[in-house]
């Protein structure tokens, strides 16, 4: 099978994330991400009956074998300004953050 990122792919994803690799990094993750897409491809060849449920595994969820559902809960840091203050940059009790340029993929 030959490898769906190319070194052509990667060095375009590589720039767009705005990494710095050096070349045997590079090429480790490169190979690494192939592998994970091989896999892939391998689990979805495994033929499913057509009732499976989209969301099917092997342990089924039961209150009493897992613990239930925590609700989600709004709990804000009752002093913003202690994370604030380890920022390089904030505006209006917000993090400033550089700019990400942007492009359109072809």
């Amino acid at each position: 099978m030959t490898d769906e990122i190319t070194r052509e792919l990667f060095d375009k994803l590589v720039d767009l994330a705005a990494l710095q690799l050096e070349e045997e990094e590079a090429e480790y993750i490169r190979r690494q991400l192939n592998s994970q897409l091989t896999a892939i491809h391998e689990l979805a060849a495994v033929p499913l009956d057509e009732d499976t449920p989209l969301a099917a595994h092997g342990v089924p969820y039961t209150l009493n074998t897992s613990a239930p559902a925590r609700q989600d809960e709004h709990n804000p840091f009752p002093r913003p300004e202690i994370i604030l203050s380890g920022a390089p940059e904030e505006e209006d009790r917000y993090f400033v953050t550089p700019e990400i340029p942007h492009e359109d993929l072809d």
